[in-house]
């Protein structure tokens, strides 16, 4: 018998509320299979869902044949996002390396759009991993009324409601907010790294640079040699020889 999902509520009225927005620059672009008039469209698609998912995928990191089932049709956007969760690159990348509570909070922000609502949801979908395991929960995941409704199965899932207009600045992008790697894992793996640099680098014009053979790359060099005056020999007058003294004959 599996545990149901717990209920949870959103933290704040306001995310109940349909909003507003007046389309701009700033609002996200939609990807969708629905609008698609080109190859080159499908393409940017596909690296859409990438970006979402993985944020950037490595030529290792691609999936060659959910790619081609979904150029040919035999699989929608929804399936895509379904085998980019399942992955092994997904697995390794977010679901080895933290917990399962920020696990949840990954998949939640990757899928759904959005934040977790309170420490309440991250539980109760963290239950639904430990009994389901990824696959079942990736499942549930997209199968829900939210995603259903915001997606459907022909839109690729994006940041919802970045750009705050009561806000000076609105929502910081999930990729900055929450990394790939926990704060452990980064300790380990050396990252972020703080470099002190000790030289000063100085900008010189290409125009400035000197070629092959110049005779200022040797400057340094020539000012490296130990100098030596030309000193004359000291010669005491008790070691001169007599025979060697010229004379008029």
């Amino acid at each position: 018998m599996s545990i149901p999902l717990l209920d949870y509520k959103p933290n704040s009225p306001n995310t109940r509320v349909e909003g507003y927005v007046v389309p701009g620059d700033e609002q996200p672009k939609l990807y969708s299979t629905e609008n698609l008039l080109s190859s080159t469209d499908m393409d940017e698609l596909i690296e859409a869902a990438y970006r979402q998912i993985f944020f950037h995928a490595f030529k290792s990191d691609r999936q060659p044949f959910l790619e081609s089932q979904l150029r040919n049709g035999q699989i929608t956007v929804r399936d895509f996002i379904r085998g980019l969760l399942l992955s092994e690159t997904y697995k390794n990348s977010f679901y080895d390396k933290n917990s399962n509570y920020r696990f949840v909070e990954q998949c939640v922000q990757r899928v759904l759009g959005r934040d977790v609502y309170s420490e309440r949801e991250k539980i109760a979908w963290s239950i639904v991993v430990a009994t389901k395991g990824i696959e079942g929960f990736v499942d549930q995941l997209l199968n829900s009324d939210e995603y259903l409704e915001n997606f459907g199965y022909d839109t690729v899932p994006y940041q919802r409601r970045r750009i705050l207009p009561s806000r000076e600045q609105g929502e910081r992008p999930f990729n900055i907010k929450s990394p790939r790697y926990d704060g452990y894992y980064r300790a380990i793996l050396g990252f972020p790294q703080i470099i002190w640099q000790t030289e000063v680098r100085r900008f010189v014009p290409q125009e400035r640079k000197s070629r092959t053979g110049d005779p200022s790359q040797f400057l340094d060099m020539a000012r490296s040699l130990p100098k030596r005056a030309n000193v004359p020999p000291k010669i005491s007058a008790m070691n001169v020889s007599l025979d060697s003294v010229p004379y008029r004959k």
